[in-house]
């Protein structure tokens, strides 16, 4: 086995036999995303890709907690309290790793044990292996912090079957390793007591037929699956408002408390979440909704409720957001169209740099499932 540390070591670069093995080493810190991480595994994967000698791609995350906690959204507070563009610029490079992650041609095998937020979806989602186990705790919090799904997030859940991606996306909730696999997040659960020899065996065998062979075939069911009645009706709305009627006028329990949960959220990051994912279900491929969620981001950056969000849950911790505006019904559909307008030359561009190939391999995801 070859090791091969980057810059402060917050990606450790491994080969043993053919497997390039990538591991976020910042366990003090739940692995979350910096800049240079991005940067580390996109030269990798980069190196790797025209490597004979490396076939397959193992993604895992240092310590017990996670593979990853999502981007370093204290530095992203920083910045946007100060009007710099260290966040637009992480995001660029950030979505461009997702994008390439979902096309790339060798297997890549993406370990989602522990807590995988945010950031941490982006580089594991988006993979052609995608494993989780019964410490599998996925999320995509941004609506409890003022934000959006971002990642290709919004392609993902748009695509899940019915509804499920909208109520994950609005509730900003966690979901389980059955839980995943029913949305279309990952494809195989392994018990995490089977993962040390994972890597021993990708080291000279077949991805796909190594996973199979340990994966779980009767594991327990989704318990958000088992909800889907309720959720695909109360769901079927294109706006935050009758969703929230839906909800409390069900006849299931879960459905009240779920309509209070929303309730908590930005009004303003509720709507553009909706929003967001009901363009991204027409949206035919991951670039155009990455190129998407980029225009959103940005104009969000610059807004009152992320930053505000932060503060509230990570910075003071007070859980006490000042929402800006503090109702769904300050909420114009002109304020929200606003965050989709072109940015101009500052543009991602992710979707024309990909129309200028002249062969486009959908991610696996688009080819296995739609929305049902």
């Amino acid at each position: 086995m070859r090791s091969k540390p980057t810059q402060d070591n917050q990606i450790l670069l491994r080969r043993d036999g053919r497997l390039g093995h990538i591991i976020l080493n910042r366990p003090e810190a739940m692995n979350a995303l910096t800049h240079g991480m991005v940067n580390a595994i996109m030269e990798a994967l980069l190196n790797w890709e025209n490597d004979d000698s490396v076939s397959t791609i193992l993604l895992t995350g240092a310590g017990e907690k996670g593979l990853c906690a999502g981007g370093d959204i204290v530095a992203i507070y920083g910045d946007a309290l100060a009007g710099g563009n260290e966040t637009s610029q992480f995001w660029a490079d950030e979505y461009k790793l997702n994008a390439l992650i979902a096309r790339y041609p060798k297997p890549y095998v993406a370990v989602m044990d522990g807590v995988v937020l945010g950031g941490g979806v982006g580089i594991s989602a988006h993979a052609s292996l995608r494993i989780v186990t019964e410490r599998t705790k996925i999320g995509m919090p941004e609506t409890g912090i003022g934000f959006v799904p971002d990642v290709g997030g919004t392609y993902l859940l748009s695509r899940a079957p019915g509804e499920l991606g909208t109520h994950v996306a609005l509730t900003a909730g966690s979901v389980t390793g059955p839980d995943a696999i029913a949305l279309g997040l990952a494809d195989f659960f392994v018990s995490s007591d089977r993962l040390p020899g994972l890597v021993r065996v990708l080291a000279n065998a077949d991805a796909q037929e190594s996973i199979k062979a340990i994966a779980v075939i009767g594991f327990s069911p989704s318990s958000l699956a088992l909800e889907r009645e309720w959720i695909d009706r109360c769901y079927a709305f294109d706006e935050v408002e009758p969703i929230l009627d839906a909800l409390l006028m069900a006849s299931a329990p879960a459905a009240w408390a779920t309509a209070a949960c929303i309730r908590t959220k930005s009004p303003t990051a509720l709507k553009l979440t909706l929003e967001s994912l009901r363009r991204a279900r027409q949206i035919p491929l991951l670039e155009e909704a990455l190129d998407q969620e980029y225009r959103v981001s940005l104009r969000c950056l610059g807004g009152r409720d992320f930053p505000e969000g932060i503060r509230a849950q990570v910075i003071d911790k007070d859980r006490s957001p000042r929402w800006s505006p503090p109702s769904l019904s300050e909420v114009s559909a002109e304020m929200i169209g606003a965050y989709f307008a072109s940015l101009g030359t500052a543009e991602l561009g992710l979707a024309l740099a990909m129309s200028q190939q002249a062969a486009i391999a959908l991610p696996h995801y688009v080819q296995s499932s739609s929305h049902q």
